[in-house]
């Protein structure tokens, strides 16, 4: 399958613990995340999904901004991960691992039959 003919509804529950893994390798602006993430085979992910999610991360305390100089062009918005941003990442990757072997072990009988 194409990841850009992924359900928009497993985009929506995925993105989430994505966009905080894609921190874990360290501060990154918007666009980078978003080829990061394309990159991972989840396809083209759009400003205007992945900003409102950083913001909502940032009020959440998960991650900080921070206005970088560009070189040669305009300033960058980088996303970095708080303390509490790392443990919410890992969390959600190990909730997210258990959720998705549970689905797989259900799902799989489908492909069977």
């Amino acid at each position: 399958m194409n990841p850009d003919q992924w359900p928009s509804e497993w985009m929506r529950s995925v993105l989430n613990v994505c966009v905080l893994r894609a921190l874990l390798d360290g501060p990154n602006y918007g666009y980078a995340i978003t080829q990061s993430l394309a990159a991972a085979g989840l396809g083209n992910v759009k400003g205007g999904t992945l900003y409102p999610l950083l913001g909502r991360l940032e009020e959440a305390g998960l991650v900080e901004v921070e206005w970088r100089p560009g070189e040669g062009g305009p300033g960058r918005k980088y996303f970095s991960l708080t303390d509490q941003g790392r443990a919410q990442a890992r969390s959600l990757a190990e909730l997210w691992a258990d959720f998705t072997k549970t689905t797989r072990e259900l799902t799989d009988g489908a492909l069977e039959n």
